[in-house]
């Protein structure tokens, strides 16, 4: 039996709940998505809980579970996964986390992401810091994506259980550091002294400089958190498989979980993570990947970002350019020799701002999938689709199947 190739599209915190200014519809439901709407009337649409229902789930461990890996025992925290997404080669001793740039004036935290500064800034910040600012051990400090960065120290993974001084909203004083044993609280030391200096670096750089000038928040201060170390990863997917994996992805720690479990990894020039992300570029790139790789998978972030912003507007905008990524994709390839799913890692409502556990829409097309009677794309078709409501570690499988890559259990 001929064996298909696979793709599955994550538009990061896709689901919602009801907006009022769109008379009750979600954004998904609201937007013009005529390109996801014909996917929906060929496919079959359901429902998933990216690791459990009612459980909020992170990116990082949404992902790995929608891969098939159960979170609660292969999950080491969120930095190890940034780090190696930021494409830094680490080790077991290794202690990485990730970092914000944020605002202070005052002692208290005004923008938890410096009102959003550029990849650009972020990476030529980082590079200043790693220049100018010694401490006891050896460190690597490195710009990510947008507001965010990666900081690993060397051969402190023993000090894992130390906190965090994130506030987690604006308005507040970042908390000091915590620890739990004198390992940790060798590494709450190095953090607080590091922060102290680095903000020494920042205050005064040109860049922030310039932002000040120019009336925008500026990126004054680290805020770390999510302490990790090397992912117990007992197979990887390519291996589990058997197939050929790729990832079109921007934003570093779904680069991180895509290298962790064996995926080739490529970012096409214009693919950003942010809002103004070149989604054609990603949609030429996945297009080009099936011709050689079994399983392509691709990440667009857009759609998460405006649910933490509370605009639910500019989510419908995101979710239409997801549409028009996707419409190029099925125009550029054979739908009866490709799987595709399309769905979230998780619901990010707008009323929320922030990860919930609603469950997320799903769709899959093409191949061989019986078709249900459901004629467009969103939570209230989803909710009645024939897929019903499953675990976010079924995606694939179900997948797999279809593409004729699945063994059969038993004699």
């Amino acid at each position: 039996m001929k064996q298909r190739k696979g793709l599955l599209i994550i538009l990061d915190g896709l689901g919602d709940r009801p907006i009022k200014e769109f008379g009750g519809k979600t954004p998904l439901e609201y937007a013009n998505t005529p390109n996801m709407d014909k996917l929906a009337k060929v496919g079959i649409l359901g429902q998933q809980d990216p690791i459990k229902p009612g459980q909020p789930a992170g990116s990082d461990t949404a992902h790995l579970s929608i891969f098939g890996y159960d979170p609660y025992k292969v999950y080491r925290g969120r930095g190890f996964l940034e780090a190696l997404g930021a494409g830094l080669d680490l080790n077991e001793d290794d202690l990485a986390f990730r970092v914000n740039f944020a605002t202070i004036e005052n002692g208290i935290i005004t923008d938890r992401r410096a009102g959003r500064i550029s990849t650009e800034e972020a990476h030529e910040l980082a590079k200043a810091i790693q220049e100018n600012v010694r401490i006891p051990v050896d460190f690597i400090f490195t710009g990510a994506t947008g507001h965010r960065a990666v900081l690993v120290l060397r051969g402190m993974a023993k000090g894992y259980r130390v906190g965090e001084n994130d506030p987690h909203e604006a308005g507040r004083p970042p908390h000091p550091f915590s620890w739990e044993d004198e390992e940790s609280k060798k590494v709450a030391e190095i953090l607080e002294e590091f922060v102290r200096k680095a903000q020494e670096v920042l205050d005064k750089h040109p860049i922030n400089e310039k932002r000040r000038k120019e009336g925008k928040p500026v990126a004054n201060y680290l805020l770390i958190r999510g302490a990790g170390t090397y992912p117990d990863i007992p197979m990887k997917f390519t291996e589990q498989w058997k197939v050929k994996a790729a990832g079109v992805i921007a934003v570093s720690l779904v680069k991180g979980v895509a290298r962790a479990i064996g995926f080739d990894v490529y970012t096409p020039e214009g693919a950003t993570g942010e809002y103004n992300t070149d989604e054609m570029a990603k949609a030429r790139k996945a297009v080009e990947l099936l011709k050689d790789y079994d399983f392509v998978f691709l990440h667009f972030k857009p759609t998460d970002a405006a649910g933490h912003d509370n605009n639910p507007r500019l989510k419908v905008e995101m979710i239409e350019k997801a549409d028009r990524m996707i419409g190029y994709i099925i125009e550029h390839i054979n739908l009866d020799e490709t799987v595709i799913a399309i769905t979230g890692d998780h619901s990010t409502p707008c009323e929320v701002m922030n990860h919930s556990g609603d469950p997320v829409p799903l769709l899959i097309a093409g191949g061989g999938v019986r078709p249900d009677e459901t004629q467009a794309f969103g939570e209230r078709e989803c909710m009645r689709g024939g897929l019903g409501r499953i675990k976010g570690h079924d995606i694939v499988p179900i997948m797999m199947d279809l593409m004729n890559r699945s063994e059969k259990f038993g004699a």
